[in-house]
């Protein structure tokens, strides 16, 4: 292990850093999305330092797959729009640039000072910025040229002994962003670490915070939570620090009034985790569906309701409004909405509609359809006629 060296206020040479080496890691290139090391190179090559950082460092070192590749780099999001075309700006107060290559987008962000808190949005160095991480396990800098962790908070250390230690002290750190109480229960069940009690308790009295939140970035974590394979984990830990009831306030209520809704809901949570470990790409619609379908056969008898007196419609707009209030606040696409709902209820025997195709699609199907059509008739006009000349043929020689 090599350290790094800096100065203090006095001048004094301190130890910044722990450097682990490529004999001491467990990080391959091979493993690193190839745009990402290009980004990281093209910064390297204008002069400037780079490294992957956050969570797929965290990832990487624990055996994970990234989903994501964040960049860091001392360069200011003007210079890296300058480098390359394929990027924009994003964020108003605070910028950072997403640069694009086809379908993957990877985020690049610049050194921030913590002089004003861990929210500030000053440009800083890589000493500044990493106390403004919020926890020491995604407080890990990778230099992709050297191959070596930078590791500032005691980080590694913590990932092997697979505790959650913050970085930003503890009567700030959810003051200033309270969805880092949402992400410490998911690097707890992600990553199999402990949160200490000092931690757990100090969520517990927070969550209150959480309805501070805007309901779009709420939905944003909510999904995040309904994609990953650890889903049922989550919100087991969501349920028992106090934090589930601000994101899925309907459910939470159903699951502390029956153990029964507590035990199905969790089942099909179980359900989710299979399906997102199986099929990862599957279609948002495709996943509401376990969050959505022990509300819905609950809220009535449905054997009696398709034998009674309201059409599937009806009873499809019904359950379309109650399935709508019992998710708030999340805001889903509504046609991945209206999947889960129709798939549900058509499972329960309600007999709804394939919505037809517009008269437009019909319109345009119906010129493609004619020349098919026209094409061959010509075909066979052509084989017929040419059978008939191989007969004549036949009979005058015949003759």
């Amino acid at each position: 292990m090599l350290i790094r060296y800096g100065t203090d206020a006095n001048g004094r040479l301190v130890k910044k850093a722990a450097v682990y080496t490529k004999s001491e890691h467990s990080i391959s290139n091979s493993k690193i999305d190839p745009d990402a090391l290009q980004i990281i190179v093209r910064l390297r090559d204008a002069g400037y330092t780079a490294y992957i950082v956050g969570g797929a460092v965290r990832d990487l070192l624990i055996g994970n797959t990234p989903k994501d590749f964040d960049i860091v780099t001392d360069a200011t999001p003007s210079k890296i729009k300058r480098i390359f075309r394929n990027s924009r700006i994003i964020g108003r107060r605070f910028r950072l640039v997403h640069v694009v290559f086809g379908e993957k987008i990877f985020e690049v962000s610049t050194f921030r000072s913590n002089a004003d808190g861990s929210v500030g949005n000053d440009f800083g160095t890589i000493e500044e910025d990493v106390l403004r991480r919020d926890f020491t396990l995604n407080a890990l800098y990778y230099d992709t040229i050297q191959e070596q962790v930078i590791d500032y908070v005691g980080g590694i250390r913590d990932i092997k002994k697979h505790i959650i230690r913050p970085v930003i002290p503890m009567e700030r750190i959810f003051i200033e962003d309270p969805v880092r109480m949402l992400r410490a229960i998911k690097y707890s069940a992600t990553t199999k670490a402990k949160m200490p009690f000092r931690l757990r308790r100090k969520i517990r009295t927070s969550a209150g915070l959480l309805s501070q939140i805007s309901p779009s970035r709420l939905t944003e974590e909510l999904l995040k939570i309904i994609n990953s394979k650890y889903c049922a984990e989550i919100v087991k830990e969501a349920l028992n620090t106090d934090l589930y009831i601000y994101i899925q306030p309907s459910a939470t209520s159903m699951i502390y009034e029956s153990k029964d809704f507590e035990k199905a809901y969790l089942e099909s949570m179980k359900k989710l985790g299979e399906l997102n470990k199986n099929e990862p790409d599957a279609r948002l619609g495709k996943k509401l569906v376990f969050l959505i379908e022990d509300f819905i056969k609950s809220i009535t008898d449905w054997k009696k309701e398709t034998e009674g007196k309201y059409s599937a419609a009806e009873l499809y707009t019904k359950t379309w409004a109650e399935c709508r209030n019992f998710i708030l606040p999340m805001n889903p696409v509504r046609k991945e909405l209206e999947y889960a709902i129709k798939t549900v209820m058509i499972n329960l025997g309600v007999q709804l509609r394939v919505k037809k195709e517009s008269k437009k699609t019909e319109e345009k199907k119906a010129p493609k359809e004619e020349s098919q059509k026209s094409a061959k008739k010509h075909k066979n006009h052509k084989k017929n006629n040419s059978k008939k000349k191989q007969k004549k043929d036949e009979e005058k020689k015949s003759e």
